[in-house]
Protein backbone atom coordinates (compact mmCIF):
# COMPACT_ATOMS: atom_id res chain seq x y z
CA UNK A 1 0.00 0.00 0.00
CA UNK A 2 3.03 2.64 0.58
CA UNK A 3 3.83 2.12 -2.86
CA UNK A 4 0.63 3.32 -4.52
CA UNK A 5 1.32 7.14 -4.42
CA UNK A 6 3.97 6.13 -6.77
CA UNK A 7 1.97 4.29 -9.14
CA UNK A 8 0.48 7.33 -11.30
CA UNK A 9 4.37 8.02 -12.26
CA UNK A 10 5.08 4.81 -13.23
CA UNK A 11 1.73 4.68 -15.67
CA UNK A 12 3.03 6.93 -18.43
CA UNK A 13 6.21 4.70 -18.63
CA UNK A 14 4.17 1.95 -18.49
CA UNK A 15 1.80 2.87 -21.54
CA UNK A 16 4.95 3.54 -23.48
CA UNK A 17 6.15 0.18 -23.16
CA UNK A 18 2.90 -1.71 -24.13
CA UNK A 19 2.53 0.86 -26.93
CA UNK A 20 5.63 0.70 -28.49
CA UNK A 21 7.69 -2.38 -27.28
CA UNK A 22 4.40 -4.70 -25.95
CA UNK A 23 1.94 -4.40 -28.45
CA UNK A 24 4.67 -4.28 -31.81
CA UNK A 25 6.29 -7.70 -30.23
CA UNK A 26 2.88 -9.61 -29.83
CA UNK A 27 1.99 -8.82 -33.31
CA UNK A 28 5.80 -9.91 -34.77
CA UNK A 29 4.81 -13.20 -32.95
CA UNK A 30 1.53 -13.65 -34.55
CA UNK A 31 2.79 -12.76 -38.05
CA UNK A 32 5.87 -15.17 -37.29
CA UNK A 33 3.26 -17.98 -37.48
CA UNK A 34 1.57 -16.96 -41.08
CA UNK A 35 2.91 -17.14 -44.01
CA UNK A 36 2.99 -13.35 -45.79
CA UNK A 37 4.39 -11.51 -48.10
CA UNK A 38 3.49 -8.04 -47.26
CA UNK A 39 0.41 -7.82 -49.23
CA UNK A 40 -3.04 -9.21 -49.37
CA UNK A 41 -4.24 -11.53 -46.62
CA UNK A 42 -1.41 -13.72 -44.76
CA UNK A 43 -1.60 -17.44 -44.37
CA UNK A 44 -1.81 -19.17 -40.82
CA UNK A 45 1.37 -21.58 -41.25
CA UNK A 46 1.48 -22.09 -37.45
CA UNK A 47 4.97 -22.86 -36.47
CA UNK A 48 6.47 -24.29 -40.00
CA UNK A 49 8.37 -21.04 -39.45
CA UNK A 50 10.33 -21.80 -36.38
CA UNK A 51 10.74 -25.53 -38.04
CA UNK A 52 12.12 -24.14 -41.29
CA UNK A 53 14.74 -21.68 -38.68
CA UNK A 54 15.81 -24.83 -36.89
CA UNK A 55 17.22 -26.26 -40.10
CA UNK A 56 18.15 -23.14 -42.01
CA UNK A 57 21.90 -23.33 -41.89
CA UNK A 58 22.13 -19.43 -43.05
CA UNK A 59 20.29 -18.68 -40.15
CA UNK A 60 22.88 -20.76 -38.08
CA UNK A 61 25.98 -19.41 -39.71
CA UNK A 62 25.13 -15.77 -38.92
CA UNK A 63 24.58 -16.55 -35.11
CA UNK A 64 27.45 -17.36 -35.29
CA UNK A 65 29.32 -14.30 -36.74
CA UNK A 66 26.77 -12.59 -33.93
CA UNK A 67 29.11 -14.77 -31.47
CA UNK A 68 32.63 -13.02 -32.94
CA UNK A 69 30.81 -9.28 -33.24
CA UNK A 70 29.39 -9.88 -29.26
CA UNK A 71 33.62 -10.11 -28.68
CA UNK A 72 34.19 -6.79 -31.32
CA UNK A 73 31.05 -5.13 -29.88
CA UNK A 74 31.47 -6.05 -25.80
CA UNK A 75 34.35 -8.34 -24.62
CA UNK A 76 37.03 -6.72 -26.30
CA UNK A 77 35.62 -2.54 -25.88
CA UNK A 78 34.83 -3.60 -21.99
CA UNK A 79 38.52 -5.00 -21.76
CA UNK A 80 40.22 -2.20 -23.34
CA UNK A 81 37.66 0.74 -21.75
CA UNK A 82 38.14 -0.65 -18.12
CA UNK A 83 42.38 -0.66 -19.08
CA UNK A 84 42.10 2.92 -20.51
CA UNK A 85 39.78 4.37 -17.17
CA UNK A 86 42.23 2.86 -14.69
CA UNK A 87 45.18 4.27 -16.98
CA UNK A 88 43.35 7.78 -17.00
CA UNK A 89 42.32 7.96 -13.50
CA UNK A 90 45.45 6.49 -11.69
CA UNK A 91 48.23 8.00 -14.31
CA UNK A 92 47.09 10.32 -16.61
CA UNK A 93 44.72 12.30 -13.64
CA UNK A 94 47.32 11.93 -10.81
CA UNK A 95 50.19 12.87 -12.64
CA UNK A 96 48.93 15.48 -15.78
CA UNK A 97 46.07 16.85 -14.67
CA UNK A 98 42.12 16.16 -15.03
CA UNK A 99 42.04 18.39 -17.80
CA UNK A 100 44.27 16.27 -19.64
CA UNK A 101 42.52 13.29 -18.67
CA UNK A 102 39.28 14.89 -19.74
CA UNK A 103 40.57 15.87 -23.21
CA UNK A 104 42.06 12.26 -23.85
CA UNK A 105 38.37 10.71 -22.71
CA UNK A 106 36.76 13.41 -24.59
CA UNK A 107 38.65 12.39 -27.59
CA UNK A 108 38.17 8.37 -27.45
CA UNK A 109 34.54 8.87 -26.57
CA UNK A 110 34.15 10.95 -29.99
CA UNK A 111 33.11 7.69 -32.33
CA UNK A 112 30.32 7.19 -29.82
CA UNK A 113 29.29 10.62 -30.87
CA UNK A 114 29.15 9.86 -34.84
CA UNK A 115 25.67 8.85 -36.38
CA UNK A 116 26.95 4.58 -37.33
CA UNK A 117 25.80 5.46 -41.09
CA UNK A 118 28.56 8.47 -40.67
CA UNK A 119 31.12 6.38 -39.27
CA UNK A 120 30.38 3.04 -41.39
CA UNK A 121 30.51 5.37 -44.57
CA UNK A 122 33.80 6.95 -43.61
CA UNK A 123 35.24 3.49 -43.12
CA UNK A 124 34.32 2.11 -46.35
CA UNK A 125 36.28 4.53 -48.01
CA UNK A 126 39.57 3.82 -45.61
CA UNK A 127 38.94 0.32 -46.40
CA UNK A 128 38.64 0.48 -50.11
CA UNK A 129 40.73 -1.93 -52.27
CA UNK A 130 42.33 0.71 -54.64
CA UNK A 131 41.92 4.43 -52.99
CA UNK A 132 41.53 3.53 -49.54
CA UNK A 133 44.10 5.28 -47.06
CA UNK A 134 44.71 1.53 -45.39
CA UNK A 135 45.93 0.44 -48.10
CA UNK A 136 47.46 3.51 -49.44
CA UNK A 137 49.70 3.61 -46.11
CA UNK A 138 50.42 0.12 -46.61
CA UNK A 139 52.33 0.84 -49.71
CA UNK A 140 53.75 3.78 -48.58
CA UNK A 141 55.31 2.32 -45.25
CA UNK A 142 57.06 -0.88 -48.10
CA UNK A 143 53.78 -3.26 -46.99
CA UNK A 144 52.16 -3.05 -50.40
CA UNK A 145 51.91 -6.77 -49.92
CA UNK A 146 49.24 -6.83 -47.44
CA UNK A 147 47.25 -4.33 -48.82
CA UNK A 148 43.92 -6.36 -49.20
CA UNK A 149 40.09 -5.71 -49.67
CA UNK A 150 39.51 -5.79 -47.00
CA UNK A 151 35.67 -5.66 -47.14
CA UNK A 152 35.22 -7.75 -50.04
CA UNK A 153 37.46 -10.88 -49.30
CA UNK A 154 35.13 -13.22 -47.01
CA UNK A 155 38.30 -14.13 -45.47
CA UNK A 156 38.74 -10.74 -43.99
CA UNK A 157 35.41 -8.99 -43.70
CA UNK A 158 34.23 -10.28 -40.36
CA UNK A 159 36.97 -9.09 -38.99
CA UNK A 160 37.15 -5.68 -40.83
CA UNK A 161 34.00 -5.26 -39.28
CA UNK A 162 34.60 -6.29 -35.96
CA UNK A 163 37.92 -3.65 -35.95
CA UNK A 164 35.15 -0.43 -36.85
CA UNK A 165 32.88 -1.91 -34.03
CA UNK A 166 35.78 -1.87 -31.72
CA UNK A 167 36.52 1.31 -32.84
CA UNK A 168 33.48 2.72 -32.22
CA UNK A 169 32.12 0.92 -29.08
CA UNK A 170 35.25 2.01 -26.92
CA UNK A 171 34.09 5.37 -25.80
CA UNK A 172 31.06 3.66 -23.89
CA UNK A 173 32.74 1.76 -21.49
CA UNK A 174 35.39 4.01 -20.50
CA UNK A 175 32.82 7.00 -20.24
CA UNK A 176 31.07 4.43 -17.53
CA UNK A 177 34.14 2.92 -15.95
CA UNK A 178 35.56 6.48 -15.24
CA UNK A 179 32.33 7.82 -14.09
CA UNK A 180 32.66 4.47 -11.50
CA UNK A 181 36.03 5.26 -10.41
CA UNK A 182 35.03 8.48 -8.96
CA UNK A 183 33.44 6.80 -5.90
CA UNK A 184 36.67 4.78 -5.16
CA UNK A 185 38.74 6.28 -2.43
CA UNK A 186 41.54 7.38 -3.52
CA UNK A 187 43.50 5.93 -0.03
CA UNK A 188 42.98 2.43 -1.55
CA UNK A 189 45.38 3.24 -4.28
CA UNK A 190 47.49 5.42 -2.00
CA UNK A 191 48.00 2.43 0.47
CA UNK A 192 48.16 0.04 -2.42
CA UNK A 193 51.16 2.32 -3.84
CA UNK A 194 53.13 2.80 -0.54
CA UNK A 195 53.24 -0.90 -0.26
CA UNK A 196 54.71 -1.63 -3.14
CA UNK A 197 52.05 -2.83 -5.74
CA UNK A 198 52.39 -1.98 -9.12
CA UNK A 199 49.96 -0.54 -11.53
CA UNK A 200 48.50 -3.79 -13.20
CA UNK A 201 48.62 -4.99 -9.41
CA UNK A 202 46.42 -1.79 -8.07
CA UNK A 203 44.11 -2.25 -11.25
CA UNK A 204 43.67 -5.96 -10.70
CA UNK A 205 43.04 -6.12 -6.79
CA UNK A 206 41.80 -2.31 -6.63
CA UNK A 207 39.84 -1.15 -9.69
CA UNK A 208 38.15 -4.35 -10.99
CA UNK A 209 36.90 -5.07 -7.77
CA UNK A 210 35.47 -2.03 -6.79
CA UNK A 211 33.68 -0.57 -10.37
CA UNK A 212 32.27 -4.85 -10.60
CA UNK A 213 28.24 -3.18 -10.77
CA UNK A 214 29.59 -0.67 -13.62
CA UNK A 215 31.55 -3.98 -15.52
CA UNK A 216 28.03 -5.99 -15.40
CA UNK A 217 26.05 -2.74 -16.69
CA UNK A 218 28.43 -2.29 -19.68
CA UNK A 219 28.71 -5.94 -20.35
CA UNK A 220 24.74 -6.41 -20.51
CA UNK A 221 24.43 -3.29 -22.94
CA UNK A 222 27.08 -3.53 -25.05
CA UNK A 223 26.11 -7.44 -25.37
CA UNK A 224 22.38 -6.34 -26.51
CA UNK A 225 23.84 -3.89 -28.47
CA UNK A 226 25.98 -6.52 -30.36
CA UNK A 227 23.01 -8.71 -30.75
CA UNK A 228 21.13 -6.72 -32.56
CA UNK A 229 23.85 -4.67 -34.47
CA UNK A 230 22.22 -4.04 -37.98
CA UNK A 231 23.79 -0.29 -39.01
CA UNK A 232 27.57 -1.21 -39.06
CA UNK A 233 26.27 -4.64 -41.08
CA UNK A 234 24.73 -2.65 -43.57
CA UNK A 235 26.40 0.06 -44.16
CA UNK A 236 29.90 -1.75 -44.56
CA UNK A 237 29.22 -4.83 -46.39
CA UNK A 238 25.13 -5.40 -46.25
CA UNK A 239 25.75 -9.04 -44.77
CA UNK A 240 28.10 -10.16 -47.66
CA UNK A 241 30.49 -10.86 -49.29
CA UNK A 242 28.34 -14.45 -49.35
CA UNK A 243 26.97 -13.88 -45.83
CA UNK A 244 30.37 -13.82 -44.62
CA UNK A 245 29.11 -11.08 -42.20
CA UNK A 246 25.38 -11.69 -42.15
CA UNK A 247 23.86 -11.30 -38.66
CA UNK A 248 20.68 -12.81 -37.19
CA UNK A 249 19.22 -8.90 -37.12
CA UNK A 250 20.78 -8.18 -40.84
CA UNK A 251 18.80 -11.98 -42.08
CA UNK A 252 15.68 -10.78 -40.33
CA UNK A 253 16.07 -7.61 -42.01
CA UNK A 254 16.82 -9.32 -45.59
CA UNK A 255 13.65 -11.79 -45.14
CA UNK A 256 11.51 -8.94 -44.64
CA UNK A 257 12.49 -6.21 -47.35
CA UNK A 258 14.40 -8.41 -49.81
CA UNK A 259 12.98 -11.78 -50.28
CA UNK A 260 9.57 -10.29 -49.15
CA UNK A 261 8.90 -13.54 -46.55
CA UNK A 262 7.56 -10.97 -43.81
CA UNK A 263 6.38 -14.38 -41.99
CA UNK A 264 10.20 -15.83 -41.94
CA UNK A 265 11.29 -12.40 -40.43
CA UNK A 266 9.32 -12.01 -38.20
CA UNK A 267 10.34 -15.81 -36.57
CA UNK A 268 13.88 -14.92 -36.89
CA UNK A 269 13.11 -11.47 -34.87
CA UNK A 270 11.42 -13.42 -32.24
CA UNK A 271 13.56 -15.85 -31.50
CA UNK A 272 16.53 -12.74 -31.21
CA UNK A 273 13.96 -10.65 -28.76
CA UNK A 274 13.29 -13.90 -26.70
CA UNK A 275 17.47 -14.92 -26.94
CA UNK A 276 18.03 -11.13 -25.93
CA UNK A 277 15.08 -10.82 -22.81
CA UNK A 278 16.85 -14.64 -21.47
CA UNK A 279 20.09 -13.01 -21.79
CA UNK A 280 19.37 -9.96 -19.82
CA UNK A 281 17.20 -12.43 -17.46
CA UNK A 282 20.92 -13.94 -16.54
CA UNK A 283 22.98 -10.62 -16.44
CA UNK A 284 20.39 -9.89 -13.78
CA UNK A 285 20.45 -12.58 -11.79
CA UNK A 286 24.01 -13.25 -11.46
CA UNK A 287 24.53 -9.97 -10.91
CA UNK A 288 22.28 -9.87 -8.15
CA UNK A 289 23.63 -12.49 -6.40
CA UNK A 290 27.35 -11.32 -6.91
CA UNK A 291 25.99 -7.76 -5.19
CA UNK A 292 24.08 -10.22 -2.25
CA UNK A 293 27.55 -12.24 -1.94
CA UNK A 294 29.12 -8.57 -0.99
CA UNK A 295 26.81 -7.63 1.56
Amino acid sequence: MKRLPYLPYLLPGLVLFIGVIGVPFVMNIGTSLTEWSGTGSPTWVGLDNYRELAKDGEFWASFRHNGLVIVGMAIVPTVIGLVLAALLTDLIDRHFGSRTASTLRACIYMPQVLPIVIAGVVWSWLLAPENGAVNKLLTALGLGSLAHDWLGDPSTALWSVLGVMVWIQIGFPLVVFMSGLQRVDPSLYEAAEIDGASWARRFWHVTVPQIRPEIFVVLLWTTIAALKAFAPIYVLTKGGPGGATNVPSYYSYQNFFEKTDVGYGSAIATVLTLIIVALTVVFLRVQGSDLGEER
